[in-house]
């Protein structure tokens, strides 16, 4: 059994299409969906695209969706307050907008589609034993961290979980690292990697493999800057030229965990 692991899309239709074209030539038999298919320029194309997948697939909800859900939710759309915590702090202004505008592409048509979506899942690979994918870590959608993260503070985190190994994103930078007795992979992200330009995801069957697949950096940058994106500019060349995984690093490696 081959599954593909599909992280953190924001809504690049493009390079979406060249991890599916791939995933095809591969042979792949399911596809999970580790959250943040949104928001990002063309989401009502992506959402379409992944719900209509011929090849089995499941979803699991990123923080995007639930900050998208909760705009939609919210009674005066100027003060959303999620952020993925419990005592609901406030969005950061530059993602407001973009949440905003995401929200009005994707209702109504796909509400109940995001609403449906689990935080967590698991899938039995019988070459590797049952997974579990999450999109942060198995108890928030929030939680970052990254290969250079000590173990120590991760290890409550990861034990008695009952699993061989962990699918988790969020971070947009690939990794396989143990935590404990626990494999943890982190599939990188498909529509906005930092790091190489391309788009990340991770085959799993046999082992797991990461995967980095080339597509047309330039087409799908000018796509982006036709659509009324908020922030298309940025996006557009955030494909062209990604953030670096050492800047990164330094950013996510202490952010949730010390």
């Amino acid at each position: 059994m081959r599954v593909a692991a599909l992280y953190d899309i924001h809504a690049n239709l493009l390079a979406l299409e060249a991890v599916l074209e791939e995933v095809r030539h591969v042979g792949v038999d399911h596809v999970v969906v580790g959250g943040d298919v949104v928001p990002g320029p063309m989401p009502r194309e992506t959402l379409a695209r992944l719900v209509e997948l011929d090849i089995p697939v499941q979803f699991i909800h990123g923080n995007g969706e639930l900050a998208v859900l909760a705009q939609l939710d919210a009674p005066d759309p100027n003060a959303v307050t999620y952020w993925g915590t419990t005592s609901g702090a406030p969005l950061p202004e530059p993602f407001r907008d973009v949440v905003r505008w995401t929200a009005k592409q994707v209702h109504p048509e796909y509400d109940s589609v995001l609403r449906s979506w689990p935080k967590t899942l698991r899938v039995e690979i019988p070459e590797l034993g049952e997974v579990l994918f999450c999109h942060g870590t198995p108890q928030s959608e929030t939680d970052a961290f990254t290969r250079l993260t000590p173990e120590g503070p991760l290890l409550p985190v990861f034990e008695g979980l009952n699993v061989p190994l962990v699918v988790c994103g969020h971070t947009h930078m690939q990794f396989d690292r143990k935590i404990g007795k626990v494999r943890v992979v982190n599939a990188g992200s498909v529509g906005m990697p930092f790091g190489p330009p391309g788009a990340d995801w991770l085959l799993l069957g046999e082992d797991v493999q990461l995967r980095h697949t080339s597509y047309d950096l330039e087409k799908a940058a000018a796509r982006v800057r036709e659509t009324p994106y908020p922030q298309a500019d940025q996006f557009a060349q955030s494909i062209l030229q990604p953030l670096s995984e050492t800047a990164m690093l330094e950013q996510f490696t202490y952010i949730s965990f010390r």
